[in-house]
């Protein structure tokens, strides 16, 4: 008899929310161990990738037993996922390196816009009026952030261009993710995709020249941890209960929490616009989650 494929699904999945800030509050700590690290940039990337490695596969299987994934075909549609990560990583690492910590965010995170279009492409119909207004909000925060970020750096041009590649691999990285997250339960999904990742970034490292093996392993186990394990476990998780819609929204949250490191850690300018930025994305985190909050009463209601 056919067993159909189990879903990876919980009673409400009411902690997805909470889940997916306080994932991007954990994953806007990255560019700070990125600059703290003593290895290039692409080399950080690899040793985030590879040191969650054994722990993710731990994790994962003891979520989902010794069969990680239903088919073949995930396995090699979430590799796939790990090289498109792998190459956001590449790049994003490359611009943590040439811009503000802020910059790299907010551009790293121009995945936003994207996976938002996606989310209403994939539902077939236009942006309900709350959430028009999350997403103008959302835009106009991003706008304030984006000025001013030309407007007191725009000798960080290069920086911000590799993280606007990076923004775009982790598009179709999100995309395969949210496809997944269907079927798979989160562990899984992410040591797949983890594991396909961490070779290829290595090999790129040592092909651009980068300095591989650290001085100080605290930043990179710190960037690993927080990042892979933490930031990306919680986001992964979020993606199977929330439409894109929602979680491109709230990858904003990450720019404002950068700049606020920024500031602190380095010295860097926030000003008013950014100030206004960060509480426009804020007020469009709270909106755009309305809608969904709405219809899961209305469903409860009857």
């Amino acid at each position: 008899m056919h067993q159909p494929v189990p879903t990876p699904a919980a009673p409400s999945g009411r902690y997805a929310f909470p889940a997916l800030l306080l994932g991007n509050l954990v994953l806007a700590l990255g560019p700070w161990m990125v600059r703290l690290a003593d290895v290039g940039p692409v080399a950080a990337g690899f040793w985030r990738m590879g040191l969650a490695v054994p722990l993710l596969l731990l994790l994962a299987r003891h979520q989902a037993g010794p069969k990680l994934a239903p088919t073949r075909g995930f396995v090699i549609l979430l590799s796939i996922a790990g090289l498109f990560f792998a190459a956001d990583l590449a790049a994003w690492h490359v611009g943590i390196k040439m811009t503000k910590l802020a910059n790299a965010s907010l551009f790293g995170n121009s995945s936003s816009f994207l996976l938002v279009i996606y989310g209403f492409v994939r539902l077939k119909r236009l942006p309900r009026a709350v959430q028009g207004i999350a997403l103008a909000c959302a835009a106009a925060g991003t706008a304030f952030l984006l000025g001013s970020s030309w407007a007191l750096s725009p000798e960080n041009f290069t920086g911000d261009l590799f993280a606007i590649l990076a923004g775009l691999f982790y598009t179709f990285y999100l995309i395969v993710v949210d496809r997944a997250r269907k079927v798979m339960k989160p562990m899984p999904v992410l040591a797949i995709a983890t594991t396909a990742g961490a070779l290829p970034l290595l090999l790129f490292a040592l092909l651009v020249g980068d300095r591989v093996v650290p001085v100080d392993w605290t930043p990179l186990i710190l960037l690993a941890l927080g990042s892979q394990v933490i930031g990306q476990g919680l986001l992964v998780y979020s993606v199977g209960y929330l439409s894109p819609v929602v979680v491109g929204v709230g990858l904003l949250a990450q720019p404002a929490v950068s700049a606020v490191i920024g500031r602190f850690a380095y010295g860097e300018t926030m000003s008013l616009a950014d100030g206004a930025g960060a509480v426009l994305i804020a007020f469009a985190l709270v909106m755009i989650r309305l809608p969904e909050r709405l219809a899961s009463k209305a469903g409860a209601d009857h």
